[in-house]
């Protein structure tokens, strides 16, 4: 059986280039709503950035992470916008770039 981290891993693997996903949003996708948490946990201890893009992952309110273990929140921003995904005051518009989810 696959632990949380792993589940978690798979979700974020697909969301696709360009696009976003919401910590709660890879939550319930991974199985559990209520691991918006375990989320952060497990993107903070990423064992693969390159085939595990947790650059793409925003909070609810489309903001890029503070904690940004990959460089800062500034790399975070600089790896979204050179996959076209536009920052407004700070802030992804989820209404434009919030994957569908389908996986």
């Amino acid at each position: 059986m696959k632990n949380s981290f792993e589940l978690i891993y798979e979700v974020v693997r697909k969301i696709p280039r360009g696009s976003v996903a919401t910590y709660g949003q890879v939550a319930f996708l991974a199985g559990n709503p209520k691991w918006s948490r375990v989320v952060g946990y497990a993107l903070h201890v990423n064992p693969d950035p390159s085939t595990i893009p947790c650059h793409r992952v925003v909070n609810r309110f489309g903001e890029p992470s503070q904690a940004f273990v990959f460089g800062g929140v500034n790399r975070q921003i600089e790896l979204l916008q050179s996959e076209g995904v536009e920052l407004t005051d700070g802030r992804v518009d989820l209404s434009r770039y919030l994957w569908d989810g389908i996986i």
